[in-house]
């Protein structure tokens, strides 16, 4: 039987230009600067000034531009190491290294180098390279993989789920160092323990207790071990002492050569005058971008109204133009409301750069202050870096959650991983802190958490218990 029923119901959607300017809001600035020449490329109504640099043309000639006619007898033999001419193509004279510097390999680019031998289509490739670039200095993939799902999400335009991730990083952790890729010390440990020989007794028991007994060890419950592993304490040291033998991190720091320095460009400027904490832009680039009237003028009156294709053509990228102008100044203007909130909540930290004076804050605080969305509050936060007079400030690093202390007072959990990292980096290595003598030093401190809380901090930090720092020491 046929019949008809009216519905009414809300529906929540959004419009392909508020996704855009969300992946907007997510860019930093030197994303954003590649993303303005990539619209100057491709829309020709859309224009930028350009500063030109104030060349000094009666500049005298120094020393160093001045060089005299030296036959070949004088330029081959004048007992000047090749290095030193090399690197005066890079350096000032003043600046030149004195002697060779050795030479640094970045593992990533080594990793990305490793990629390339393998025969994998380019979708795959090219996920492997964006998450060899994620991981940490020392080769952990230390961020949730649903967030780096939704980083992907919004940077390719395209749906990417965890599973997806989890196969390129699978892919990734077949490669050398052994360990790169893990997403914690436990998985960096089991990578290195397969990457052994299976059929000695020590590297299988280790295996074992890593992979099956890893939280009982963490726990110091050595008894349970013994009778999981049916092993006596003298071979329980010996994987102990295979354990110490492996490394925390895929990539150890070099002592022997010069690492290259990872220049970031912040996206805030922070600056404190007497009482007042100004904050402003690193770079802006709202007012620079402007709409190519003159040119669209020029168009409109030279193409004929009945080519509907041309007309059509010229208002889209007019109309886009226009739009992603006003987008950069919103993005300009959002991000200064959120960054003044933000140091307004924050102002004893940004004063003094004290970790011990900054406050929990969550993006619902900012929110519920600046009455904008959380999401745009986390894309705006996300992947940006503030210039202090006390240093680079990673604005994520700004939000945590609180806890009580002993007078009642809300702190940041930062405040208290601070603490047991301070305090675990001051004490004897023989003889390290277990979780209680660390209760114990923070009560002394006027910090009252509960033993369970230092271990949940200190496996966030990832620290291992007092036992195996013993054993490592």
């Amino acid at each position: 039987m046929i019949s008809q029923q009216q519905t009414q119901k809300q529906q929540l959607k959004i419009l392909p230009q508020q996704i855009q300017l969300l992946n907007l809001y997510f860019l930093n600035t030197m994303e954003l600067e590649q993303r303005i020449k990539n619209e100057l490329d491709e829309n020709p109504f859309l224009d930028a000034t350009v500063e030109e640099p104030n060349d000094e043309i009666n500049e005298k000639p120094s020393k160093d531009t001045v060089a005299d006619f030296e036959d070949w007898d004088e330029h081959g033999y004048d007992d000047v190491p090749d290095y030193k001419n090399e690197y005066s193509n890079f350096f000032a004279a003043e600046q030149c290294p004195e002697r060779p510097m050795a030479c640094y390999t970045d593992f990533k680019a080594d990793a990305k180098q490793q990629l390339r031998l393998l025969d994998m289509p380019e979708e795959d490739l090219a996920l492997c390279e964006y998450l060899i670039d994620i991981l940490a200095s020392n080769g952990l993939m230390d961020r949730p993989l649903q967030e780096v799902a939704d980083d992907l999400s919004f940077h390719m335009k395209s749906i990417v789920d965890v599973d997806t991730i989890k196969k390129g990083l699978a892919i990734v952790q077949t490669l050398d160092p052994v360990g790169i890729g893990a997403c914690s010390i436990q998985e960096c440990l089991l990578l290195q323990l397969k990457n052994m020989n299976s059929e000695l007794p020590n590297v299988k028991n280790a295996r074992e207790l890593v992979e099956h007994h890893y939280n009982d060890l963490m726990h110091r419950q050595f008894e349970k071990i013994h009778h999981a592993l049916n092993v006596n304490e003298e071979e329980l040291k010996q994987v102990l002492n295979l354990l110490g033998s492996l490394n925390f991190h895929p990539v150890v720091e070099n002592a022997t050569g010069i690492e290259p320095k990872n220049t970031i460009i912040p996206d805030f400027l922070i600056t404190r005058h007497g009482d007042k904490v100004l904050v402003d832009l690193y770079s802006s680039r709202g007012g620079n971008v402007f709409v190519n009237q003159s040119l669209y003028d020029q168009l409109s009156g030279q193409v004929s109204q009945r080519d509907r294709q041309a007309n059509q053509y010229i208002k889209s990228k007019l109309q886009s133009a226009e739009w992603f102008v006003n987008a950069v100044k919103q993005r300009e203007g959002t991000m200064l409301s959120i960054m003044k909130c933000i140091v307004q909540m924050q102002r004893d930290y940004f004063m003094d750069g004290d970790i011990h004076l900054l406050k929990p804050m969550v993006l619902r605080n900012v929110s519920d202050l600046t009455g904008l969305d959380i999401s745009t509050i986390s894309r705006i936060t996300s992947n940006k870096y503030a210039d202090t007079h006390f240093g680079l400030v990673y604005l994520k690093d700004l939000f945590s959650e609180g806890i009580a202390d002993k007078k009642g007072v809300v702190i940041s959990n930062k405040v208290i991983q601070s603490v047991i990292e301070e305090s675990i980096a001051k004490e004897d290595r023989q003889h390290p802190y277990t979780d209680q003598q660390l209760v114990n030093i923070l009560s002394s401190q006027g910090y009252n958490i509960a033993r369970r809380t230092v271990a949940k901090y200190r496996e966030q930090m990832q620290i291992p218990i007092a036992q195996i720092r013993a054993v490592w020491a």
